[in-house]
């Protein structure tokens, strides 16, 4: 109940019954104006979170599960309604105006089922339908009976032995048996309904044996491409590891994916590290083929463990990619180390982990992302508490500085605790608070509150980028809008003394699509097995900044003296940086740009054309120590990268197939003069930027040529003056 006097002047009440015998909840809802004025109601129902709805003859309103092998329906069917003509989406309802509807919704195995229920129970003449498909003596696989409502049509689907049961409309006289890599089979309805049981072929089908170098048995994913005429398959939603478009993500190397017979190219991936292994296939009605193949281990990771600190899945709220599937995709695109991250909930993802048989593939710790209208943040560990709103997390605040101490402080402060900036808006944080164009200075000290934050969140890399905005444009609108570069306000942060350390995340929400695998972090571990992983060894290398972010290649760079990414060494005149740079065969890095104070240094920048003896065509891509001059404290940063070749072969009609192969290390920081690495204030020639600007902002923030500032020294870099 909620009544008028906090309903604005509207009386409402939802009475909801179930009873035994009945797969469906009645609902009678009673509005009523309690005001001395016309009021407009929404009665919209949200219907928002399925790939597939409609409605059939009577109004009924049907839903498919977002995974169909799920095997759940929901259907919504009016009853009967008192004081309105017809209910509607919208109301109108006049003072004192009462209005009561009565509803029906029914759930089932299918969207078929559960519309046949709605029927069955609102009044509608029906009849049952049932029979059990197999193939071969077994139950098959894979079958959907369509069934004819009206002009629409619903699917059914058999449970695991084959078998449906359902009610369906009396005028059905036939249906359809489909699946993929079978033809469509019309069964006539007998009067009783039982169709017995109905006898398909065998699918056309691709059955796979997938192992690693040793012959072990592997988590991988499969990509198929039509080919001499074949159109591209669609396995399924984009949500489910088990089929999405045209990929399938398996938690073993032995899984079978029914297809349309035709010609494909067929890839078979695990992650950038591994070889990929290709083959082109043609397939005919009822015909098996096996693809058996061994993915090696191409690059060496020794010592360090791949992870992405960012991923959601169902329990989140925000998405329907089932936790099964987000955790087999995890596996397949061999990221070894994935915290617990849904939407404010603490939870955990190890049990689920363990039931796939992923544990020698994936490890996990409990956290959470916290979100709200502002700043996102993930935290772990954090520990769930059972029967406990939200699994007891903490509550987010407007205030990011707030929410960071909540976090930091939530079941006592732990020196393992992870606090990370999500997809940040860095100008709004550190220059724009209000977000009105105006810098402000941001929130004063929320940099010194955090341990970690995102530069690469499903993006392509601008990690080289020379400006701070992107202008953009809605399709059909002439308003020019202006957007931040998260990495070079990252870049600008650090010389204003900031140390941020930079993660690189998939921030994923679907498998296909925004799925995972694009964009990782690579860290030191002193294991590298994945099921002896412990984010306690973990926490003090990510905290000191020992990450590189990657969207494919494998870089290493270290100074003679051992220090590494985030690590700070003495360098009287400069240092030796030793850059190596792995890649699996298909992908690859043409160029290599080192960043001194976060500028780009022309002397320092190496491509295939300018050093084609320094690249190389195997695994190792290059291999060289460079000397890095210097007459000042600096950070620097290696980028590899290749300018023109995508991720297409590991990901190919997917988002993350349009990604350039890159990676770069978090900055290493050089006391030249003794004194204590010291910043140097340098934004780039640019002030630090709002979140959002206009486009005449922009063009009122673009600077003049830039004159050499006085009594400059810093020549060996040749860096533009700074701007204050």
């Amino acid at each position: 109940v909620t009544t008028a006097a906090v309903g604005g002047g509207v009386f409402k009440r939802h009475l909801y019954r179930v009873t035994d015998g009945e797969s469906a909840i009645r609902i009678e809802t009673t509005l009523r104006n309690e005001s001395s004025e016309p009021i407009k109601v929404s009665t919209r129902d949200d219907w928002m979170r399925f790939n597939e709805t409609g409605t059939v003859t009577g109004g009924i309103r049907w839903a498919d599960a977002i995974n169909p092998a799920h095997r759940c329906g929901y259907a919504l069917a009016v009853e009967s309604v008192e004081g309105v003509e017809k209910w509607s989406e919208n109301l109108d309802l006049a003072p004192g105006q009462q209005v009561t509807v009565r509803r029906v919704f029914a759930v089932g195995t299918s969207p078929a089922e559960a519309a046949g229920e709605a029927m069955r129970l609102t009044g509608a003449a029906v009849k049952p339908l049932s029979g059990r498909v197999t193939e071969g003596g077994q139950p098959a696989t894979g079958v959907a009976i369509s069934v004819p409502i009206g002009e629409a049509t619903l699917l059914a689907y058999p449970d695991a032995d084959g078998r449906f049961t359902l009610q369906v409309p009396k005028s059905v006289a036939e249906v359809t048996l489909q699946s993929l890599g079978r033809a469509d089979q019309v069964v006539p309805v007998p009067a009783d309904g039982n169709l017995g049981e109905i006898k398909v072929p065998a699918a056309a089908r691709v059955r796979f044996a997938i192992t690693d170098e040793k012959g072990a048995d592997i988590p991988c994913k499969a990509l198929f491409a039509g080919v001499d005429g074949t159109p591209n398959p669609n396995l399924g939603p984009r949500e489910r590891a088990h089929g999405c478009r045209d990929q399938y993500h398996s938690e073993t190397g032995n899984f079978t994916v029914a297809l349309p017979p035709g010609s494909y190219d067929v890839s078979v991936v695990r992650g950038p590290e591994y070889g990929l292994h290709r083959e082109k296939i043609t397939l005919t009605a009822g015909q098996e083929v096996q693809i058996k193949a061994s993915l090696k281990r191409q690059v060496d990771s020794t010592g360090w463990i791949s992870a992405d600190f960012h991923n959601h899945s169902t329990p989140s709220g925000d998405n329907v990619c089932d936790t099964d599937g987000r955790l087999i995709s995890l596996a397949a695109e061999n990221v070894e180390f994935a915290p617990t991250t849904e939407h404010n909930r603490l939870y955990d993802w190890k049990p689920l982990i363990e039931k796939l048989g992923l544990s020698p593939f994936l490890n996990t710790v409990k956290g959470m992302e916290l979100t709200g209208r502002g700043q996102h943040f993930n935290c772990f560990p954090l520990e769930p508490v059972p029967y406990v709103q939200d699994n007891g997390a903490p509550v987010w605040n407007d205030d990011p500085r707030v929410t960071a101490l909540t976090l930091r402080r939530w079941q006592g402060e732990k020196p393992s605790r992870w606090i990370q900036f999500n997809h940040p808006n860095l100008g709004y944080l550190f220059a724009d608070r209000n977000e009105d164009g105006t810098v402000d200075g941001g929130f004063y000290g929320v940099g010194d509150l955090i341990d970690g934050a995102e530069s690469q969140n499903f993006s392509d890399s601008r990690i080289l980028s020379d400006v701070p905005f992107t202008v953009s444009r809605t399709s059909g609108s002439l308003a020019a809008k202006t957007s931040l570069i998260r990495e070079f306000a990252w870049r600008q942060l650090l010389n204003l003394g900031h140390r941020l350390v930079a993660v690189a995340v998939c921030d994923a929400h679907y498998v296909y699509g925004n799925g995972v695998g694009g964009w990782r972090i690579y860290l030191p571990s002193k294991t590298d097995a994945p099921d002896k992983l412990s984010w306690d060894d973990l926490s003090p290398h990510a905290k000191a900044g020992h990450i590189i972010l990657s969207s494919g290649p494998f870089l290493e760079v270290s100074t003679t003296s051992g220090a590494i990414a985030g690590d700070d060494v003495r360098g009287t005149g400069g240092i030796d940086l030793h850059v190596r740079v792995q890649c699996s065969d298909w992908i690859d890095v043409d160029r290599v740009q080192i960043l001194v104070n976060s500028r780009p240094v022309p002397e320092l920048l190496y491509t295939r054309e300018s050093h084609p003896d320094w690249f190389g065509s195997g695994v190792v891509k290059f291999d060289r120590t460079i000397h890095v001059p210097l007459e000042v404290d600096a950070h620097v940063i290696v980028v590899a990268d290749h300018r023109t070749r995508t991720l297409e072969p590991g990901f190919g009609t997917s988002d993350q197939a349009k990604l350039r192969p890159c990676a770069y290390n978090n900055p290493i920081y050089v006391d030249v003069d003794g004194n204590g690495f010291q910043p140097n204030y340098d934004t780039l020639d640019y002030p630090l930027s709002p979140a959002v600007i206009s486009a005449d902002q922009a063009r009122r923030l673009l600077p003049p040529d830039p004159k050499p500032a006085e009594g400059s020294t810093d020549t060996s870099v040749k860096a533009k003056p700074s701007v204050k």
